[in-house]
């Protein structure tokens, strides 16, 4: 038998998988025990509402982003290559193969409403990066304004990568951004 630690993880992957791959709303819990193989008693016992789990799930995907962003970055020198390292990781991330776009963006849609959790795991998340972004951007000698629009980009590839299907979204953003942060800036100058 899994202890706590090890139970609540398989439920989270595999929850994170179903609701990925289809949608929060359309995966029910009997799906996510069967995923999991853990049993629909232990899953509420460890979380209490489907709510709950969406929200761990959505906790999960932010450590997995960080994850990923900090090793897209992890080559850079300066904090602008850290923050276009932002655009090397979702380009490899657009091209794996089930990518459905942003799991934030997804949930929101389908939860945002009326799952105040929810609403609250996204908007953490994406304040999070903004952070993150005005961090590098600041180490940079720029204002917090140019982070923010080279975040805009990073959003907007995301959401345009899962519905047009177009590999090459980052790589445009990428090139998008590069032209932001070489722009003269008042801070900069």
């Amino acid at each position: 038998m899994l202890d706590d630690a090890s139970a609540r993880a398989a439920v989270v992957a595999a929850a994170d998988r179903l609701f990925y791959a289809q949608g929060v709303q359309s995966v029910g819990m009997d799906a996510v025990r069967n995923e999991a193989g853990v049993s629909l008693k232990r899953i509420y016992a460890l979380f209490p509402s489907k709510d709950d789990l969406v929200v761990a799930v959505l906790r999960h995907r932010t450590r997995r982003w960080d994850e990923g962003i900090a090793s897209a970055a992890a080559d850079a020198v300066t904090p602008r290559e850290r923050l276009l390292a932002v655009f090397d990781f979702l380009d490899a991330w657009f091209r794996e193969d089930g990518f459905r776009g942003c799991a934030f963006i997804n949930s929101f849609g389908e939860l945002g409403a009326t799952s105040p959790g929810v609403a609250d795991a996204v908007r953490e998340h994406k304040e999070s990066f903004q952070r993150y972004a005005c961090d590098l951007a600041a180490e940079a000698g720029l204002p917090d304004d140019v982070a923010l629009q080279v975040v805009l980009l990073a959003e907007g590839a995301q959401t345009t990568a899962a519905i047009t299907q177009d590999l090459e979204v980052a790589r445009r953003a990428r090139r998008a951004a590069e032209r932001i942060l070489d722009v003269p800036t008042p801070a900069a100058a």
